[in-house]
């Protein structure tokens, strides 16, 4: 299916505003043009409560942002996109809004060191003290008993999925559901839907090249912290949300981890959004699927929390 009309548009008008492809410009520039991005997006569902906190870490401190809707019935700790580069939970307050009113969750917009200042591990180790920081909170955010998901797109899905995997290794904490919103899970430039000339849109091989130069070094891209499609046992983790975009770069790893998992023995949901490039679950306002994606995140959670035992794995190619 081609790219839709609305995703064609939204191109138009970032190649109007002028400016080198990402991968040209510095990641401080990079940054920035993210930034301008987000302002675009609409306000969002007004939260219960929304606050700023400083979650203390092992290199420091990190800022996250609560948002907290009426009687929240899980926490939803979720882990931005951009490569390990880009991104920021401020740029993301839209989404966690609309994450909370449609799931009924507390979202925990986390923020973590990005490279190429703190390169891999840094990004691995703030995620985890931010899970731990977020379930010693689990009480005060949404309630004794409250259900955990661990939640991320791109980069940020990435983070999700390791945490999952270090959270069985280590017992704890207990994690519902994680959610892997075109997640980054691997490191091969070559597959089918890298090579594709209709997948080189907002991102593309190049700019995926780039944010893995500044992450991390070629010699340690097989470790299962970098790349968990790599890990040697995925039995046992959590139950999964996959959504993948038809016109993306990371598709095709995304939906073969999800067949992964599902060998494994884990529940899996995996969805394919036609039309759609990656970034457009984060595009809320600007483009309609993503809606219609965080509608289908909401329908899961609710699956899911309402019932946390196993389910017969889905696949949908919608």
């Amino acid at each position: 299916m081609a790219l839709d009309a609305a995703t064609i548009a939204l191109l138009q008008q970032l190649a109007a505003a002028g400016g080198p492809p990402m991968h040209e410009v510095s990641p401080a520039e990079a940054r920035a043009r993210l930034a301008g991005l987000a302002t675009l997006y609409p306000p969002g569902p007004e939260p219960a409560r929304s606050e700023d906190v400083t979650v203390p870490t092992r290199a420091g401190s990190l800022a996250a942002r609560v948002i907290t809707p009426a009687s929240p019935r899980g926490v939803l700790l979720y882990l931005h996109g951009g490569g390990w580069v880009v991104g920021s939970p401020a740029e993301h307050e839209t989404l966690g809004r609309e994450l909370a009113h449609r799931t009924g969750c507390t979202v925990v917009l986390g923020s973590y060191r990005l490279a190429p200042e703190s390169p891999w591990p840094a990004a691995v180790e703030d995620a985890w003290d931010l899970l731990a920081w977020v379930s010693d909170h689990v009480v005060d955010l949404a309630g004794a008993d409250a259900p955990l998901v661990v939640a991320g797109d791109s980069a940020g899905g990435n983070l999700a999925t390791i945490l999952a995997r270090h959270a069985r290794d280590a017992g704890g904490p207990p994690i519902a559901l994680q959610v892997l919103v075109y997640p980054v899970v691997d490191h091969d430039f070559d597959n089918a839907s890298y090579t594709d000339p209709a997948n080189q849109l907002a991102l593309n091989r190049d700019t995926l090249r780039w944010f893995w130069d500044h992450y991390v070094p070629e010699e340690h891209r097989d470790h299962p912290d970098v790349s968990p499609a790599r890990a040697d046992d995925l039995a046992g983790l959590p139950p999964a949300v996959v959504l993948t975009a038809e016109h993306d770069v990371l598709r095709d790893e995304g939906e073969a981890y999800a067949e992964a998992l599902r060998a494994a023995g884990v529940p899996v949901s995996c969805r394919r959004f036609p039309g759609q490039m990656h970034g457009f679950f984060t595009m809320v306002g600007l483009l309609p699927a993503a809606a219609e994606a965080l509608d289908h995140v909401a329908a899961e959670l609710d699956r899911y929390l309402a019932d946390p035992r196993p389910t017969p794995p889905t696949e949908e190619h919608a």
